[in-house]
């Protein structure tokens, strides 16, 4: 009986104060409605790169210049990997069991136009048609370049799903010309849509044959990067030795820790960014949990006056018998009451915002942050309430019954 008329009285001391009450939870709501958005943020970020990189499939090997130390020589003076490095290994996996296919890769930039239609891709690719197999590109419309479209530097390109629909809309585009760079394209394949993931749009893309690019764009110097399959992920350790010992050979190099390129496989780049990923979480938190110290103190304040302005409503009951446990309940009751409530809100205001993309991530919502945050939220709510409360009961009956 004595708990039910505490919490009656807390909600008529709260409710006398509506504004004043409302503001105070919308202080607590936001805290921890940030607290689980922006960790939810965090988290969508890491499950899009994870899926990104998972989508390259497990026995995808990429292979960069530069020195796996990094530093100033792996920006200077290594050798830039080149189409006849490609070739070697590729060569070298006609007797291989541990590597399928080899595809050069560069990359560049440009304007492609379709009659009146002017629009920039994210990114211009020139490869083999063994890029499209090592990197999980499916065609849904026409079909891949082949072989001979590269021996012949044919103009020919396949176009990401973005792009064709930027430059198409609802037009279909196999078959149709594109303008790149003022060379003409012809439009043979659009690939399936992979979706983006964060700030980037892997469907944003054109993909021609390897001379063609370089012929219209780059030049036939180095090339970005070498996209290496493996015959399966079980002879992916088994591929990266291959790859590193034609490399050392084709440089001229005899000691391997010295070797100017670098040799990633997904499972290393997914530790990476995963790591990454973990601590961009973790940041967003700590921003996100000021928000719910600046409620608590929100919490403090308000019942502060409150306080002040009950003084001879204390000094009566003190007056009348109350003991100090009482008033100590019932300041704290309301401080928790506004915590509560306010938590419950915010709780509600981050799983409905978790519905929405925020700058291009879809938020996945993270089961011990909500949990976490409700949690934190009432806690604060009796810490920061304690004083007021502790105040309340400390006051001496003649000296509130005097108090104007």
């Amino acid at each position: 009986m004595i708990l039910w008329q505490t919490l009656r009285f807390a909600v008529g001391g709260l409710a006398a104060n509506k504004v004043r009450s409302a503001l105070t939870m919308l202080g607590v709501l936001i805290g921890v409605a940030s607290v689980i958005l922006l960790l939810a943020v965090g988290n969508g970020s890491s499950v899009a790169v994870k899926d990104s990189i998972t989508s390259l499939g497990t026995n995808s090997l990429t292979v960069s210049s530069g020195s796996a130390a990094g530093g100033a020589r792996a920006a200077s003076s290594v050798k830039k990997l080149t189409v006849a490095d490609a070739k070697a290994l590729a060569t070298d996996a006609g007797a291989s069991t541990a590597i399928k296919s080899v595809a050069p890769v560069v990359t560049t930039s440009g304007t492609a136009l379709y009659g009146n239609v002017s629009y920039s891709p994210g990114s211009i690719v020139g490869t083999y048609p063994a890029y499209f197999e090592t990197a999980n590109q499916k065609v849904v419309k026409g079909e891949y370049f082949t072989d001979d479209d590269v021996l012949g530097s044919r103009k020919v390109a396949v176009l990401g799903a973005t792009t064709a629909k930027q430059l198409f809309d609802t037009e279909d585009p196999v078959g149709k010309r594109i303008v790149l760079g003022g060379t003409p394209f012809t439009v043979v394949g659009v690939l399936q849509a992979k979706g983006g993931s964060g700030f980037t749009d892997p469907d944003d893309v054109v993909i021609a044959p390897l001379p063609t690019v370089q012929n219209a764009f780059t030049g036939f110097g180095a090339v970005n990067q070498i996209l290496v399959q493996a015959a399966s992920a079980d002879t992916t350790t088994a591929a990266q030795s291959e790859i590193t010992r034609v490399l050392l050979a084709a440089h001229a190099i005899a000691d391997p820790g010295k070797a100017d390129f670098r040799i990633t496989n997904q499972a290393s780049l997914l530790t990476a960014r995963e790591s990454t990923t973990k601590t961009f979480t973790v940041l967003l938190g700590a921003v996100a949990a000021i928000s719910l110290l600046v409620g608590g103190i929100g919490i403090t304040n308000i019942m502060l006056v409150t306080v002040t302005e009950r003084t001879r409503e204390i000094g009566i009951r003190k007056a009348l018998g109350a003991p100090r446990a009482v008033i100590l309940g019932q300041f704290l009751t309301e401080s928790t009451l506004l915590s509560v409530i306010g938590a419950g809100l915010g709780v509600a205001a981050g799983m409905a915002g978790s519905h929405f993309s925020i700058v291009g991530i879809k938020p996945v919502i993270i089961p011990e942050s909500v949990l976490g945050a409700f949690g934190i939220a009432v806690a604060i709510g009796l810490f920061f309430g304690s004083y007021p409360a502790n105040r309340a009961a400390s006051l001496r009956p003649i000296d509130a019954l005097r108090h104007e």
